[in-house]
């Protein structure tokens, strides 16, 4: 063995035994999120209190939660776990032969003894084209199947199945599929598989640094997402900077969140800084790329703002404004977001209270000078 050799073993064995443990935190977290749906479901049959909470019984069991230690059992996230054991019953084959033969009985939900006993009568519904259960959770990410669960028909969503679990894809590919309707076109294709091996070939594989990112992981492990990723050091060291310039401006500004997250639909978005302006009484979002403008840029800003003031708008505050920062590392591009602001004193007041656009593009030329 050569002293390249050495250092491509250390990265082999590295990925190899990330992979495995990645492998092993997801279907974990599958097997107890098709458990919370399975709980949900059995009380709104079963439970003896149902009918107190008929259909407020959601958001009455995520408020309960929320005063707990447990994370992510959200309103939204305990609508998808109901889904994913109502379209997954099968997943009970693993579940019970996860725990059937332990001998580690005080380990054991106290639930599982009789929702073991009942497996067969939660598997009659189960399609015999259905992909196995274990196959489904060694090859798919609960991210997976939070977007399958989309899906109109049990043939869609098996189409999808078979499609992402063969071509390994991301979840962003396979919402990518989804939205470009490669179930309906192959539908209509003679050449079906003509078609297929076509959309495999340009399709983006699952890696782990996707997988370290998705946000059910963070909150099943009990994490924060800077305990596990971070940004680029240039975008890092740039919102500190930047953060630091406007808050000894002494403008009003009033630092508030940074990787501000926010969930609009099914689907989380981060802020990269969030200031409370005291003097224009608004928020100010500030969004940085480290890479040159791109008109999306500004419609991406655009619907924080728009989230904001539907969300985080109160009476007597004014709407939000949005400062996107770009550069290329030759030159900066500001722009400030100003759309549906239609007082024109406040938009004359806020000129005087923000840094120009030329104190802000200075600031970012010489903070670019260092790197």
């Amino acid at each position: 063995m050569n002293f390249d050799r050495l250092i491509s073993t250390f990265s082999e064995t590295h990925v190899f035994f990330q992979k495995r443990a990645f492998q092993s935190v997801n279907r974990n977290l599958t097997l107890r999120n098709w458990l919370f749906g399975f709980y949900i479901v059995e009380y709104e049959q079963n439970g003896e209190e149902r009918a107190t909470y008929g259909n407020n019984l959601l958001q009455t069991l995520a408020n309960e939660l929320a005063q707990t230690n447990l994370k992510g059992l959200s309103f939204t996230n305990l609508n998808i776990f109901r889904q994913f054991y109502i379209a997954y019953p099968h997943i009970m084959q693993t579940v019970s032969a996860k725990f059937k033969n332990t001998a580690l009985n005080d380990e054991i939900p106290s639930f599982l003894p009789t929702l073991i006993q009942n497996t067969n009568s939660i598997l009659q519904t189960v399609s015999e084209e259905s992909v196995s259960s274990k196959i489904l959770i060694e090859r798919l990410t609960f991210s997976h199947f939070a977007e399958l669960l989309k899906c109109e028909t049990i043939q869609q969503r098996q189409f999808y199945e078979i499609e992402t679990i063969k071509g390994t894809w991301s979840v962003r590919e396979l919402k990518r599929q989804m939205n470009s309707l490669l179930f309906e076109r192959t539908g209509l294709s003679v050449k079906k598989e003509t078609l297929l091996n076509a959309t495999h070939q340009n399709a983006i594989s699952v890696n782990a640094n996707e997988i370290i990112k998705d946000p059910y992981f963070f909150e099943f492990l009990g994490l924060k997402p800077k305990d596990v990723f971070t940004e680029s050091e240039l975008e890092t060291a740039l919102l500190s900077h930047i953060q630091e310039f406007l808050l000894e401006l002494g403008k009003g500004f009033l630092f508030e969140a940074r990787q501000k997250r926010i969930l609009i639909g099914d689907e989380y978005f981060k802020i990269d800084l969030v200031f409370y302006h005291r003097i224009l009484k608004c928020h100010v979002l500030i969004e940085l790329k480290t890479r040159e403008f791109r008109y999306s840029d500004v419609t991406q800003l655009n619907v924080y703002l728009n989230y904001y003031k539907k969300h985080e708008l109160i009476e007597g505050e004014n709407p939000p404004i949005g400062i996107l920062l770009c550069t290329n590392k030759n030159e900066a591009l500001v722009e400030f977001a100003t759309d549906g602001i239609e007082n024109q004193l406040f938009i004359s007041k806020y000129k005087l209270a923000l840094p120009t656009k030329e104190e802000l593009k200075a600031f970012m030329q010489n903070e670019l000078k260092k790197i």
